[in-house]
């Protein structure tokens, strides 16, 4: 696991009082306990009680972590515990149909954490990246990137500019997502090219779909 010097700087804000640097943590990693949870098929109760567990304990751990930069390898082992503690407290209450002690065990192993941890991580940078694009680009990808995507002359009406600038533009505001620190330190610019990818064949279909309104 790489050193994430974010990450290893939230930690410590944090652990001197900064309610800020806790909520981007919660905000950061919120989505890794959940991807775990739902590996073991939780409710959706009992996801939330092992998010709350899983904070609870970190408020008091926090300060005793050796290593910040360990803290989503920290929390995705807690929540693992945590799944399989509210499995076994209800295969007590009702054994029928639940899994043995050993197969609950064997739902996640290190290679499937460690991807689950990258995972978070990418996602965190590309939230962090997204968030430094100008309010323009943020509003031109946005709507490329929606379910369906909204079509050309949708985009120039919210944004008012011509249907003829939106393709330089939106080049534009992915090479500033492409070449931010956070993206091209976290895994030389892989991310950012999905990125990229994505938008593009959501801009094909805008495009298209365009092309079918005056068909």
């Amino acid at each position: 696991m790489r050193d994430d010097p974010a990450v290893i700087a939230l930690v410590v804000r944090a652990s001197d009082g900064d309610q800020a640097a806790w909520n981007e943590l919660i905000d950061r990693f919120a989505p890794l306990v959940w991807s775990i949870c739902s590996r073991y098929r939780l409710s959706g109760q009992d996801i939330n009680d092992v998010g709350q567990t899983v904070w609870l304990r970190l408020v008091e751990q926090l300060g005793h972590l050796r290593q910040p930069a360990a803290l989503p390898g920290w929390l995705a082992t807690t929540t693992e515990r945590e799944c399989l503690r509210v499995l076994r407290t209800a295969r007590r209450e009702d054994s029928f149909g639940f899994r043995s002690e050993n197969e609950m065990s064997s739902g996640l192993n290190s290679a499937t954490i460690e991807q689950e941890i990258l995972t978070a991580e990418r996602n965190a940078a590309l939230r962090a990246a997204f968030a430094e694009l100008p309010a323009r680009c943020k509003q031109l990808l946005s709507m490329l990137i929606s379910e369906p995507p909204c079509s050309y002359a949708e985009i120039s009406g919210a944004l008012r500019i011509p249907i003829g600038s939106i393709g330089p533009q939106r080049a534009r505001c992915l090479d500033r997502l492409r070449n931010c620190p956070a993206l091209v330190d976290l895994d030389g610019g892989q991310m950012s090219s999905m990125m990229t990818e994505r938008t593009a064949a959501s801009g094909a279909k805008a495009k298209d779909a365009e092309g079918n309104l005056h068909a």
